[in-house]
């Protein structure tokens, strides 16, 4: 018995010591640990305490788990001493853990800017390696210390989470006010339901099976809208006043399908599911576009933004080929209004379900709430320039404060400001292009940005980020192709929002490049990247991703590469909507030099055959038409780089009299071409619409145009018309000649063609049984 009562002594030496240390920690109180009332009184106590005990890491904590296994098995100790054991073993668990997690956010604390987004990487990490340990409420209930909530989720062992944990708190406390699952939000009903199977048998197939609609909305005009049709089936559907709370098993709940979205006349945010913490800085952050508010009428949106908006909000594929110098600003706000609001959704959704989860032991089916890797918007800009817009937009909406927590801020402005072209100011380029290479022109870029409550990080991983913001090419480099060793493209796999900004100029860029990513998207990851997967959603899992994402194009111009995206790359199951508005009279009106116009129309089965096609019509019927001396001072204006090359060649083989200028041509070599052209020391000029696109020569000397194709940029075909004024021509280069503009189209080249002349003449012409169109313009 002496033996036993200095054992039980020291025992009780050793534990007030300890809970003397521990109780230090403001997150425990003393007197919780010193009241010894509440003892394991019966066997079943006993049992669970047991159990809960042999979860602890067994190459680390062996030996103290036998120790306290013979304790308790000792006759002669009574309830308070097993108290005492139970709570030191606890804290040897909490140790453990504190240690652990000390450990991880050392390694993270690198970045010294990135403590708001490390301290919630720490919770995301802490809160899988307590599931990992299966301690739960109902295990944790046989200890005092598990009996606080909001300690037992966050775990703030160590003040690891001190830095954040009043905006844990916050978000929290939001999670508890905030019901996420309301089934009237158009997130929610696209995102958390499964696609019926006659649905995903519509939109799985090509071309899909769709209902086409037409309607005329006042600002943007006409609009179709191509909505997947599938048949009615016994399975209970997705309606209005319905939520899954409890899954039945005799009922599948499928998504409804797409409906033709309607007008938005009564801006009320609340009502329109946009989050309360971003809705309150709408007004200020669009406030350029909205310039004078009417009194009566105070719309925080123009009436453009509101139409887009109305397409938007519904998560439904967007192709507005509209976008301008004059709107460009009121699109980005929209689409970064989207993307933010999506992302708030999302991370209020997964704090609400970890909330919940804290107290169930298991996942419950409605609790899939993540896609197979985080990131979930991608917004494709073209220049750096442009995605700085885009993230001070994003910076206005989510959090407008000057002071606000903004991680890496200085060393986005630095690297993506700058570096501006300089203008000429004799012979000054156009307004257009001015406008469109402004600011930073780089377009190798790529970038990841992580939101929260009240910070935004930029230079995100990608794997710890909400949006990528990128050109192109900047993310050619990191997918790769097959074969390259370092290629990495798992990223990609879980995209919601995929926003293609300015795509004319990924056209002039590198059209590969965009293709090339696209078919990277939603691909199976070849690692895990930490993912849960007891918390991704059915859908992701079976690879319907794609046709979940929705998509938003925006573009100066329609081209059949762009329709072919469109109606390709994207398959949102809940449909599709494209503007198309007739053009009235083309750039043809605005030619002011006085000359006949000669449009020549190719006959060809296919596309591919008219590659062939085109180019035999042109080496066999126009070319030799301008042969002769007479026919001097020839520009040939070739829109593809590919035919480029392939006319390039013939002229060489040919040994005809002509210089060159393409994209990719010397400044030395460029100006002797001019200069031999101008003087008639060469015939022909081939240029490429890359290279005037890019710099905008004002070439002259021209006499003659031979279009190979109708340009991709309408405005092109009148400015090159218009160099050919009568003060751009040598005094010897024969004036007295006349000038003449010759122009190769087919029916598939409408789009171009409509651009040019209209898009009632371009009908005419194509459906026309005559070849040949000529048009006079000028006085």
């Amino acid at each position: 018995m002496a033996r036993g009562k200095n054992a039980v002594n020291r025992s009780k030496k050793q534990s007030g010591k300890k809970n003397k240390s521990f109780g230090n920690n403001k997150h425990y109180r003393k007197d919780k640990f010193k009241n010894k009332k509440h003892a394991i009184k019966d066997e079943t106590k006993q049992r669970d305490f047991r159990k809960f005990h042999h979860k602890l890491n067994d190459s680390e904590n062996s030996n103290k788990r036998r120790r306290v296994d013979e304790e308790i098995q000792r006759k002669d100790l009574t309830d308070d001493e097993s108290s005492e054991l139970e709570t030191d073993d606890f804290k040897q668990l909490l140790s453990t853990f504190g240690d652990i997690v000390s450990s991880q956010k050392k390694a993270v604390e690198s970045d010294s800017e990135d403590s708001e987004s490390e301290n919630d990487s720490s919770q995301n990490k802490l809160s899988s390696l307590v599931k990992d340990e299966h301690i739960d409420d109902q295990k944790l209930k046989s200890v005092d210390v598990a009996e606080e909530k909001v300690e037992s989720q966050y775990f703030n062992v160590g003040q690891n989470l001190q830095d954040d944990s009043e905006e844990l708190e916050e978000e929290y406390n939001d999670t508890e006010k905030e019901e996420p699952d309301d089934v009237s939000d158009p997130f929610t009903g696209h995102f958390c339901f499964d696609i019926a199977p006659e649905l995903l048998d519509s939109v799985s197939v090509t071309p899909p099976k769709t209902q086409v609609h037409t309607e005329n909305w006042p600002t943007l005009g006409q609009l179709i809208f191509d909505i997947p049709s599938a048949p009615v089936t016994s399975e209970k559907l997705l309606s209005k006043n319905y939520f899954p709370k409890v899954i039945i098993e005799e009922e599948n709940v499928y998504a409804k399908s797409g409906t033709v979205p309607k007008y938005i006349n009564d801006m009320n945010w609340s009502k329109l599911h946009v989050k309360p913490q971003i809705s309150k800085n709408l007004s200020k952050a669009n406030f350029s576009n909205l310039g004078v508010l009417d009194e009566n009428n105070p719309s925080p949106l123009t009436p453009l933004q509101k139409e887009l908006f109305s397409i938007v909000n519904s998560y439904q594929d967007l192709f507005y080929p509209e976008r301008n110098l004059s709107n460009g600003e009121e699109v980005r706000f929209i689409y970064c209004l989207h993307a933010v609001n999506h992302v708030l959704k999302t991370r209020l959704r997964i704090l609400h379900h970890n909330a919940k989860l804290s107290r169930k032991d298991d996942v419950p089916e409605e609790f899939r709430d993540q896609g197979l890797v985080r990131p979930k918007v991608l917004i494709l800009v073209p220049f750096k320039d442009s995605a700085l817009r885009v993230v001070k937009m994003i910076m206005d909406i989510l959090i407008p404060d000057e002071k606000a927590n903004v991680m890496n801020k200085n060393r986005f402005l630095n690297e993506f400001s700058g570096s501006e072209l300089i203008m000429p100011k004799k012979n000054p380029k156009p307004e257009d292009y001015e406008a469109t290479f402004t600011g930073n022109t780089d377009d190798t870029f790529r970038i990841g940005l992580t939101v929260t409550k009240k910070s935004l990080k930029l230079y995100a991983d990608f794997y710890s980020a909400d949006i990528i913001v990128a050109s192109p090419l900047g993310l050619r480099v990191i997918v790769g192709a097959e074969g390259e060793s370092g290629r990495d493209y798992d990223f990609l796999a879980s995209i919601e929002i995929l926003v293609l900004d300015q795509t004319e100029l990924f056209f002039m860029q590198n059209w590969d490049h965009l293709l090339h990513i696209l078919e990277h998207l939603h691909l199976q990851p070849r690692e895990s990247h930490g993912t849960d997967f007891a918390r991704v959603r059915s859908w992701a899992v079976n690879g319907w991703t794609r046709y979940y994402r929705q998509s938003m194009v925006f573009s100066s111009l329609t081209l059949p590469e762009m329709n072919s995206l469109f109606n390709k790359k994207c398959r949102n199951y809940a449909g599709k909507v494209r503007v198309i508005n007739p053009v009235i009279s083309g750039t043809i009106c605005q030619v002011v030099v006085q000359l006949p116009q000669v449009f020549q129309k190719l006959q060809a089965s296919s596309s591919l055959q008219l590659i062939e096609a085109r180019f035999d019509y042109f080496v066999k019927k126009v070319l030799p038409q301008y042969k002769d001396s007479i026919m001097s001072h020839v520009l040939v204006f070739i829109p593809s780089y590919f035919d480029y090359v392939r006319i390039r060649n013939y002229f060489k083989r040919e040994d005809m009299s002509f210089v060159q200028i393409c994209e990719y041509s010397k400044e030395n070599k460029i100006a002797r071409a001019r200069d031999m052209f101008f003087h008639d020391e060469a015939h022909f000029l081939l240029y490429s619409e890359r290279f005037h696109f890019f710099n905008r020569l004002r070439i002259k000397g021209i006499r003659h145009i031979l279009f190979y194709q109708p340009p991709t940029f309408p405005h092109f075909y009148s400015e090159m018309c218009n160099l050919m004024q009568e003060a751009n021509q040598s005094r010897h280069s024969g004036a007295d000649s006349n000038m003449t503009v010759t122009v190769l189209y087919s029916k598939y080249d409408v789009h171009q063609l409509a651009a040019v002349v209209g898009t009632e003449r371009a009908s005419r012409m194509v459906s026309s049984e005559r070849n040949v169109h000529m048009f006079m313009t000028g006085d």
